[in-house]
This record gives C-alpha cells, sequence and structure tokens, in this order.
C-alpha cells in the first residue's frame, strides 16, 4: 500500500478514537449530572405544598383525611378499614358485642400487625360517614363500644339508635357552609368531599350517587337549599342551610363537630366560635317569645306573673 494511503488510514483512526473519547466522556457527565428540568419541577412541587400547608393551617378543613385519599386505588389497608367499618354496623345491627379478638379473626386476618393503623383508619371512616366514634370501653378484654359525637348526655353510648349513613356527610357539608359564611359554593362543597373520597361522578360505597343525594335528597328532605348564583354564565350553584337543618340543628352543634373531628373545643376557632354564640342568644330569646306568646294566649290563672320568665 502507497505510503500517502496509510497515513491517510491512520489518521482517520485517530480521530474515530477521539470521537469515541468524546462521546463516552460527555455520558459520563450526563449520568453524574441531574437532568435541570426534574430540578426546577421539585422546586415548584415544594413551593406548591407550603403554599397548601399554610392554607391548612389558616383555615381547618372538616375533616382529618389525608391527601392519600384523593388516590382512586385504595391499598389493601384501606380496604381492610372499609371492611372492619361494615363489620362494625353489622355488630350494631345485630347488638353483638365488638370485641377486638373477633376483628381480628374476622376482619384483620393476616394483617394483625397493622391492627391499630386499621382501627385508626375505620374510625376516622365511622366519624366521617356517620358522626360516630369507636371507643374501648374495656382495655383488658379489648371490648369496644359506638359513641354518637353529637349527643350531649353523659352516657351517650347508642342504646339502640338508628344510625343514619347520611348523618356524618350531612354535618360535613352543614360545616363548609357554616365556614363559607352561611353561602357555599358548590365547588367548595366537593372540594372537601374530595379528599374524603367522595366524588360527584363515581358511586361511592356509602352513600351511593353522592351528586343525587346532595342536591336532590338532602334539598327534597329541607335540609339544604340549593340556588342558583345570580347572574352566572354558565350557570353555578351554592348551598345554604334549609329549614329543616335549622330546627334540628344549630351552628354551636354544628361547630362543635367540627371540633371534635379535629379533637379540640369550638373556642378554638374564635370567630365561629362567636357567631354560634351569638345563634344561641337569638335562639333562645326565640324560645322565651314562643313562650310569652303561649302565656297570653292561654288561660294562665290570676296571680301568675309571666315577666318573671324573664328571670330564668
Amino acid at each position: 500500500m502507497p505510503r500517502g494511503q496509510k497515513s491517510k488510514l491512520r489518521a482517520r483512526e485517530k480521530r474515530r478514537q477521539a470521537q469515541i473519547e468524546t462521546q463516552r466522556s460527555k455520558s459520563q457527565r450526563s449520568r453524574r449530572a441531574p437532568p435541570t428540568t426534574n430540578t426546577s419541577a421539585g422546586v415548584s412541587c415544594t413551593r406548591s405544598d407550603e403554599g397548601a400547608k399554610n392554607q391548612d393551617e389558616e383555615r381547618p378543613s372538616t375533616s382529618q383525611a389525608s391527601a392519600s385519599t384523593d388516590d382512586p386505588h385504595r391499598t389493601p389497608l384501606d380496604q381492610k378499614a372499609i371492611l372492619l367499618v361494615e363489620f362494625l354496623l353489622r355488630k350494631y345491627n345485630m347488638r353483638d358485642p365488638i370485641t377486638k379478638q373477633d376483628m381480628m379473626r374476622q376482619v384483620i386476618k393476616k394483617h394483625k400487625a397493622h391492627f391499630h393503623v386499621i382501627l385508626k383508619k375505620a374510625s376516622e371512616l365511622m366519624v366521617l360517614a356517620f358522626g360516630i366514634d369507636v371507643k374501648e370501653v374495656d382495655p383488658i378484654r379489648h371490648r369496644y363500644v359506638l359513641v354518637s359525637k353529637l349527643q350531649r348526655t353523659s352516657d351517650d353510648r347508642l342504646r339502640g339508635e338508628k344510625i343514619m349513613p347520611k348523618t356524618g356527610l350531612l354535618m360535613t357539608i352543614l360545616c363548609v357552609i357554616f365556614m363559607k359564611a352561611n353561602c357555599a359554593a358548590e365547588e367548595d362543597i366537593w372540594e372537601v368531599l374530595n379528599v374524603m373520597g367522595i366524588y360527584a361522578d363515581k358511586k361511592h360505597y356509602i352513600y351511593g350517587d353522592a351528586n343525587k343525594l346532595i342536591t336532590e335528597d338532602f334539598v327534597q328532605e329541607r335540609y339544604l337549599e340549593y340556588r342558583q348564583v345570580p347572574n352566572s354564565d354558565p350557570p353555578r350553584y351554592a348551598f345554604l342551610w334549609g329549614p329543616r337543618a335549622h330546627a334540628e340543628t344549630s351552628k354551636m352543634k354544628v361547630l362543635e363537630f367540627l371540633a371534635k373531628l379535629h379533637d379540640t373545643v369550638p373556642s378554638a376557632f374564635p370567630a365561629w366560635y362567636e357567631e354560634a354564640l351569638r345563634d344561641e342568644e337569638e335562639r333562645a330569646r326565640a324560645r322565651f317569645a314562643s313562650l310569652l306568646r303561649i302565656g297570653t294566649t292561654a288561660n294562665v290563672p290570676s296571680g301568675v306573673n309571666l315577666g318573671s320568665l324573664s328571670q330564668l
């Protein structure tokens, strides 16, 4: 082979080797350096999370549900918690005692190591769905009872009362309306319910068609009023308390429900507490006025001073 061709071949081989070394070096650097797009995404997520946290601190939610409830794919422990809720309701309806032994044998089974986690999840579901707490009354034999979150008696264990599956949901909606200056936009209601795993377009394992229950059934039962927002285009809707809600509960009771969900007292929410106190005073004056009207129309014996009622 002529000397010129040999020189060209050697030069070409050197260039090829140089290109290989350059590509190898770039590849190693790219493996060591983190991608810039992921870094910026991480910063954005952090800022978003901090903002959400600040909002949660300023405005307490009506539920203790974690963000994981937004995930449509439930974990095995979530599934067990749902089964445990069904078990507790079945035991109550049959008037059978509720024991840890039965829960472990009939529901928990191979997840025994996670009993307390599953029980906690189930208890949260009971509170949110029914306004009912699960309490251990015998720590030796591990016996449990269902306790109403709303009753005010000294012994508030449920003794034959009917458990209404919609009670907890209704109380939650009334809480949101109260927190939103007594008129809550429909999207505000669903924002809270979505955190609880309740969606307008999905069947719920307890409530069924939640959208129909809220926008039709509760409205027909006069617990809620469902109104179109004036001059809204496209149409938007808002919820208010209905006359039956005003008659059967009060702002103070709803605030007590909210406070119990947060393991605190109503006065921990000063602005709402003051409004609830004013509502209680107005209700007391209305009852007093009603007594006076009844007294003036009734056949009251002589010598009875109705004005003395004002001293009660």
